[in-house]
């Protein structure tokens, strides 16, 4: 039977005054609020070590502790999706992921997803190294970043690609759109990314055992309120595109986790698309590179006064 994760956290003045319930969601994004509550009412959730109900106000500086119980993970089934397969032979795909669809099954998550998908294209032919509820997945984005993704059918595949991706010699180039009209033509982001120490959904700058990140960007466009630019990433750590920009004071169009997310197009998350991505090929080890078409939205926007 596996262990209790046990997690602490220490209540910051920002969420001093909130009920229970409420903190534990802001610090566990990924658990609903029921899950949590439930937690709390059996006992395995601690303030200052003692138990408290779900409406307890918590404090600066109380001490939270939390005994959450292991996942269980779902039976992930094929589902006909269609794709939009930019390429394909007997060792990988690679797609062109749309807007809204998440990567693999998570919390909230379990149906739609792109290896619900794939299961069903590739049938048995999927790599098995990420284990049953990422089968294929290599890497991944953004459930509202669009563009490549590469899926590999089988181990060789996948340990040779991942070898590229962790020796960062893959190419990924990014287009997306920021607030703001950025100044430099070009630049280099670099620096450190981790877990947030409080918003536990969002990735944060030069935090404590963070891990080295670095972008490079390009101006494509101004317009009178944004920037079009390109990005190509060194390193790939979670949300690291947005966190860079944000940090810089030029947060995504349309990021409502980084940004303000609010914008008169009415727009799905952050304007980013994964547009180009470049790796050895595991077997010939002949260089293949794939670029995925801007998504109409996008396209549309570049026309607008932005």
């Amino acid at each position: 039977m596996r262990e209790l994760e046990i997690q602490e956290y220490r209540v910051t003045q920002e969420h001093s005054g909130e009920r229970l319930d409420k903190f534990l969601q802001a610090v566990c994004p990924e658990c609903s609020r029921s899950f949590l509550q439930k937690l709390v009412k059996e006992g395995q959730v601690l303030v200052n070590h003692k138990e408290q109900k779900v409406n307890y106000r918590v404090s600066e500086n109380d001490m939270v502790r939390i005994a959450v119980p292991p996942a269980q993970e779902a039976e992930i089934l094929p589902e006909n999706i269609p794709l939009d397969i930019l390429y394909e032979d007997s060792e990988l795909l690679i797609v062109n992921k749309p807007k809204g669809m998440v990567v693999h099954p998570s919390a909230g998550h379990f149906t739609g997803t792109l290896v619900n998908a794939v299961l069903f294209h590739c049938k048995n032919s999927l790599s098995g190294i990420n284990g049953e509820i990422r089968p294929g997945i290599v890497h991944r984005i953004d459930m509202n970043t669009t563009g490549t993704l590469v899926v590999c059918k089988n181990d060789n595949a996948h340990i040779k690609i991942a070898e590229q991706i962790k020796e960062h010699s893959v190419t990924r180039r990014y287009l997306g759109i920021v607030k703001g009209r950025v100044k430099e033509d070009s630049g280099i982001i670099e620096g450190t990314i981790g877990r947030h120490p409080v918003e536990r959904k969002k990735m944060a700058v030069n935090v404590k055992n963070g891990k080295r990140a670095v972008t490079h960007y390009k101006v494509l466009q101004r317009f009178s309120r944004h920037t079009y630019m390109e990005f190509e990433l060194e390193t790939g750590r979670t949300h690291q595109i947005r966190v860079h920009m944000a940090s810089i004071g030029h947060p995504m169009l349309g990021d409502d986790l980084y940004g303000s997310g609010k914008t008169p197009w009415k727009l799905q998350g952050q304007t980013l698309h994964a547009a180009t991505l470049g790796f050895l090929h595991p077997v010939t080890g002949i260089y293949l590179e794939v670029t995925a078409p801007l998504p109409e939205y996008f396209s549309e926007l570049l026309q607008k006064d932005l």
